[in-house]
Formats: C-alpha cells, structure tokens, sequence
C-alpha cells in the first residue's frame, strides 16, 4: 500500500475480528517499532504482546471496561523503560513510545489489520496484569487485528486552521 494511502486509511478500530494474526504479519509490524526514531537513540519502549484472552479481559477491564480491546486478538502495551526528559523539558518515555506505537498503527494498516491508540487506562492495574515493575512507565495500549467495522473517516481541520509560517500566526 501506498505510504498516503496507509496514512489516510489508519483508524481507531473498535471491533476486531476473532481471527488470529499471522506470526509474519505480527513480527514485520513489531519491527516497524523497533526501527523508530528515539531521542538519543536510547531505544528505551519496550512492548508486551498479549494474546492470552483472559489477559486481555483483565487489560480491557483496567482500561476502564472497555471490552472491545479484549475483541482484539493481540493487544500490545508499549513501556518505557527511562524516566528521562529531553532538553526541551518533554518526557523521553510518552514521545518514544508514542512514535513507535504509531509505526505499529501505520505497519498494522499497511498489513490490513487495524489497531485502537487506548490512553484511558489505570497504569497500576496494567502493572499487575502484566507483571510490570513500578520502575517502567505504563504508555498506551493498541489493541490489533483484523476489523470487523467498517473504516470511519473523521472530520478533520483544514490545513490553514492548523499551519502558520515563519512565526506563530494563530
């Protein structure tokens, strides 16, 4: 697929088919992940990929009872593993995993699966799921698979109403 066609294609999928994902498909979407950017190349996500589907009841119930993650056949939780913040003053942990996390969701599509960005969770719940140290910060959740809704284009503002040059101009 097209690099535009994917970018235009990706949505937040809310019903999943119960069919399993191809070990391949999984494995090229999870290096998508690992070759992200990360600042000063720290590498520091790190993924659990779930595919239990009691685990995956527990983690839809920690992230507020949303059940239609546990419909996902996979549901991978990005970590990081730094408490450190760039020069800029923003925390390394949410952008690195954030940008890895969305080379899952734009691999995830270009395979012809779909994927959920979940930032509404309890991180202490998700903890104890997964066994996860206090030590390592609880990112988002991305529940994948194949969808079983259809594709929902979403409004979005115009480029002017979101672009300026040279100087803030808003």
């Amino acid at each position: 697929m097209d690099f535009y066609a994917t970018v235009a294609q990706r949505y937040s999928c809310r019903a999943y088919q119960s069919r399993p994902i191809e070990q391949e498909k999984l494995n090229r979407v999870l290096e998508a992940a690992r070759l992200a950017p990360s600042a000063r190349n720290m590498q520091d996500w790190r993924f659990v990929v779930v595919h239990d589907a009691e685990t995956r009841r527990e983690l839809a119930t920690a992230a507020n009872k949303q059940m239609f993650i546990a419909t996902a056949p996979v549901v991978i939780v990005g970590c990081s593993v730094t408490g450190q913040t760039m020069r800029c003053g923003q925390p390394i942990a949410s952008i690195d995993a954030a940008i890895a996390l969305e080379h899952v969701a734009l691999a995830a599509t270009a395979e012809g699966l779909a994927t959920c960005w979940i930032g509404s969770f309890y991180p202490e719940q998700v903890r104890a799921v997964l066994g996860i140290p206090l030590s390592v910060a609880v990112v988002e959740l991305m529940p994948i698979g194949y969808p079983a809704d259809a594709h929902q284009h979403k409004g979005r503002d115009p480029l002017e109403n979101i672009v300026c040059r040279e100087r803030w101009g808003f």
